[in-house]
């Protein structure tokens, strides 16, 4: 079994574009994988064992994410020095921001206060291929005004069984947000990126499978026409019997931070 002598956070940043999500899968590319891997080269023979604060979809990138670091045999004797050497061997696109020792009674699950994720979109054109990684460009154009309303139906406490991909019914759907709005984009900035794209901010402690993705799902449709406000309202009871049939692509989806 393995004992846990010296305890470790550390803050990472990514582009997922590439990778397949957090968890190691069979001749698959994942962030676990890689982290891993480069912590073997950095420490050594020291023995280890890392742990994400939750996991991540395929395609989905991170501003500000984290995992445990479980060190055995002897602790770091110098954190600076280990987060440059952990750098220089990581790949391009992950980043280790900083490291803290913290206690063995942490727990990286339980304890995280909040995370914010944010969902980057432009609407109405084809944008720069360069976009790809970390927007989602839906062609035809949106109602992003009735969008903005329907986003802010979301905040608050409500029933998100319908926002939780193959939900059944033995799960705990009641989950409350602390924010949800739809602004437009200001924070992510580039020269190839249209002139108008948007940002669907959201704050809470605990998501569902997916849900993020099928709420902007639910969002866009709303923008087509589709669906109107009252289909929303009535997806966040506890009745709802509706079916969300629409998950957004990942590849909009950024972990912008989280909060312990």
């Amino acid at each position: 079994m393995f004992q846990k002598r010296y305890y470790y956070l550390i803050k990472f940043q990514f582009l997922g574009y590439r990778f397949h999500g957090w968890q190691k899968q069979p001749n698959t590319k994942t962030l676990h994988l890689m982290i891993d891997r480069t912590m073997k080269y950095v420490l050594q023979n020291q023995s280890f064992k890392t742990l994400a604060a939750s996991r991540t979809d395929a395609k989905v990138s991170a501003e500000e994410a984290a995992f445990e670091l479980f060190l055995r045999d002897q602790p770091l004797t110098d954190l600076v020095q280990f987060l440059d050497d952990f750098n220089a061997n990581l790949p391009q696109d992950i980043r280790a921001l900083s490291i803290q020792e913290v206690t063995s009674d942490f727990n990286i699950i339980q304890d995280s206060k909040y995370k914010e994720y944010h969902y980057i979109f432009a609407q109405g054109e084809k944008c720069h291929p360069f976009c790809a990684p970390i927007m989602t460009t839906i062609l035809e154009p949106l109602d992003v005004a009735l969008m903005t309303k329907g986003a802010q139906l979301f905040e608050g406490k409500h029933n998100f069984k319908s926002y939780c991909y193959k939900a059944t019914d033995n799960g705990l759907y009641e989950r409350e947000l602390q924010k949800c709005e739809l602004v437009e984009n200001e924070l992510y900035t580039a020269n190839f990126f249209p002139k108008k794209s948007y940002i669907l901010r959201v704050v809470g402690k605990g998501f569902g499978r997916h849900q993020i993705r099928l709420m902007m799902g639910a969002l866009i449709k709303l923008g087509r026409g589709e669906v109107d406000l009252d289909f929303i309202t009535q997806s966040l009871t506890k009745e709802s019997v509706v079916s969300i049939d629409y998950i957004s692509p990942a590849s909009g989806l950024i972990l912008h931070k989280i909060t312990f």
